[in-house]
């Protein structure tokens, strides 16, 4: 019996490795605390590779793409270091952020089922507006992030979710590290939940501003107390 013809192509396994690589390094700056030390975090090509078991030069392809996208800086002779925005380009981040996250939360109270508006209420079910200031910060730092990017998610579009996630590293990065600071996180809980009883009634308009104001409190704070971002 002939055997039967099959038409393979061969495997490219680099793209996909590449891809993974990528992806690996971009997740690994994304949940880093990256205004918590005075200088930015230096990227050390042969200790990544031997980190993620690869070669060189998939790890220098992406942070290529890294550096691309405004996450990275290679500085000659001293290596490649994750970007540390000014405050000023800070504060400019946090006000389009306002814009963006302030539509997506009018858009939710237009698109969001009742049962997916609900999950915003389950995140706070087990803090307290008294509970801000405990042991517990690190936890509720998480769900602050996971608050924001639910209200993003809820608009149920696209293009407000790619734009927004340009803004997100430094976003979430500077909420984790403000949020222990001038009981912040007791007026972050208020805030939320005054925006979800909102989103919650369908108020387009007072979701709107709330989500709004909240990002303006954050800016605020910013410009009055954070001075080690100048």
């Amino acid at each position: 019996m002939a055997a039967t013809s099959i038409r393979l192509r061969p495997v490219r396994t680099t793209i996909a490795l590449k891809d993974q690589v990528y992806r690996a390094l971009k997740s690994a700056i994304t949940s880093m605390d990256i205004y918590s030390a005075a200088e930015g975090a230096k990227l050390d090509e042969r200790r990544l590779a031997e980190t993620l078991g690869v070669s060189r030069t998939p790890i220098r392809e992406a942070l290529s793409r890294l550096e691309q996208e405004g996450l990275v800086e290679t500085i000659p002779r001293k290596g490649a270091f994750v970007v540390r925005k000014t405050k000023a380009e800070i504060l400019e981040m946090v006000y389009a952020w306002a814009a963006l996250e302030s539509m997506a939360a009018r858009l939710a109270t237009e698109r969001a089922t009742d049962e997916e508006i609900g999950r915003l209420r389950e995140l706070f079910g087990t803090f307290g507006a008294s509970d801000g200031e405990t042991a517990r910060i690190d936890e509720y730092s998480d769900t602050n992030i996971r608050f924001h990017q639910s209200i993003m998610a809820l608009s149920k579009n696209a293009t407000l979710q790619a734009l927004a996630e340009t803004l997100f590293v430094h976003m979430r990065a500077i909420r984790a590290q403000t949020i222990t600071e001038r009981d912040r996180a007791s007026r972050s809980i208020i805030d939320h939940m005054h925006i979800i009883e909102a989103i919650e009634k369908r108020d387009t308009a007072l979701a709107e501003r709330l989500v709004r104001e909240h990002s303006f409190g954050l800016a605020d704070h910013i410009n009055n107390y954070v001075a080690y971002l100048d």
